[in-house]
């Protein structure tokens, strides 16, 4: 017996599993202070009214013979897939239903896509980046290099074609920086993918997080991404649904290679080894898309946009530069006078008990950089903003 030693090449310690452990021991040592946490992009506002109701009806129906659900299909139930389908639209998207696959999240899919790819695929990731793209190329034993994002690309790596990739991770709005891309860097990003014979797979989760015209909310809305791209999305952070997982996938049928086709390959591999969303949870998913459900979820999304710009306006007050804080969940700063990042995250949570998360900890490039999240209530991000703007404007 032979345990994958492609683990060594992982870090032991989980990013934001260290961030928890630090925090939780300043708690522990000081129980009379009240940390606040603006660091892991977990929600705080409840399910959407709509939500909770379809998934009370749903519940009920579990409990009658004639309406009970047994095993689902494996891409997902029609009516979920259709409200998906029609979501795509109000942003001039068309997407096939059979194009869609539902699942139990963005995560999960960008780790299990890596199945229908050969081992030998170069893999290219920003720097920095989120570490879930790199420790699953990293377990399989993938070999992966970096685009280098900075402050000078505003964190944003274009395109180099002196650069050859297989398999090209991009995510917009980004997770850690918040930077997103526009329509015409998209463009390049797929006439470069189409050149090399290469697939993107881009994350969309935050695209609700976009207000402008100016910035892509899917990659299918550049002319050339059906034969060089797929799409993950979330209900994470669109409807709240972190503790009830649902996402979804889509695959074009133009995407192919050596007479192998993308969208059949998820299929079998989704039908060997996926038995699919709970039917309850579908339910709830499938009410974020219904008039009163986008209703409620736009109310949601722009409370968590004022709790950004809460934190965009300390950082312009205090003339400390960042990325993120519009179309985006996430502040991306630059530590003050030459900080590291995890000097700074323990010299935040010492003096101002906030915790944010280190820059480093997605990246070479991060080293220097802290992420704020404004998943957090109005209340603790508006005393966390008063604490970090007193302690640094000394």
């Amino acid at each position: 017996m032979k345990l994958n030693a492609y683990f060594n090449d992982i870090k032991e310690s989980y990013l934001f599993a260290e961030v928890g452990a630090r925090s939780a021991a300043y708690a522990k040592a000081h129980p009379d202070k009240k940390v606040l946490k603006l660091g892991i992009g977990d929600v705080t506002l409840p399910l959407a009214p709509a939500v909770i109701e379809a998934l009370h009806g749903a519940v009920d129906e579990m409990s009658e013979s004639a309406t009970f659900k047994g095993y689902g299909p494996y891409e997902g139930y029609e009516f979920l897939r259709e409200s998906i389908k029609n979501y795509y639209v109000t942003y001039g998207v068309k997407v096939g239903l059979d194009e869609i696959f539902v699942s139990d999240g963005a995560k999960s899919d960008l780790g299990n896509i890596l199945d229908i790819f050969a081992k030998d695929n170069t893999i290219l990731v920003p720097d920095p980046v989120y570490p879930v793209y790199v420790d699953t190329n990293l377990m399989a034993g993938r070999k992966v290099i970096y685009a280098c994002a900075n402050a000078q690309n505003g964190f944003l790596p274009m395109p180099d074609y002196s650069v050859k990739a297989d398999i090209i991770y991009i995510c917009s709005p980004n997770n850690p920086t918040g930077a997103a891309y526009s329509p015409a860097q998209l463009k390049e990003w797929v006439a470069y993918a189409n050149k090399l014979g290469a697939v993107i797979l881009y994350d969309a989760a935050y695209e609700c997080f976009i207000t402008d015209n100016d910035t892509a909310r899917s990659i299918f809305q550049i002319e050339g991404a059906r034969t060089c791209a797929i799409e993950f999305c979330s209900f994470s952070k669109i409807a709240g649904f972190t503790g009830t997982r649902c996402g979804y996938t889509v695959i074009p049928h133009e995407l192919e290679k050596d007479s192998l086709n993308a969208n059949k390959m998820w299929l079998r591999r989704q039908a060997t080894k996926f038995n699919g969303v709970p039917y309850i949870v579908q339910k709830g998913a499938a009410a974020v898309f219904t008039e009163e459900g986008q209703k409620q979820i736009k109310e949601n999304i722009a409370y968590y946009r004022r709790n950004a710009k809460l934190i965009a306006d300390c950082m312009d007050r205090l003339g400390i530069w960042y990325t993120g804080g519009k179309n985006s969940p996430y502040i991306w700063l630059k530590c003050p006078n030459g900080m590291g990042s995890w000097e700074f995250f323990d010299y935040l949570l010492e003096n101002a008990q906030v915790v944010g998360t280190p820059g480093a900890g997605f990246g070479q490039n991060g080293e220097g950089y802290f992420r704020l999240t404004a998943f957090g209530s109005q209340e603790v991000t508006q005393e966390a903003v008063s604490r970090i703007e007193n302690l640094l404007k000394k």
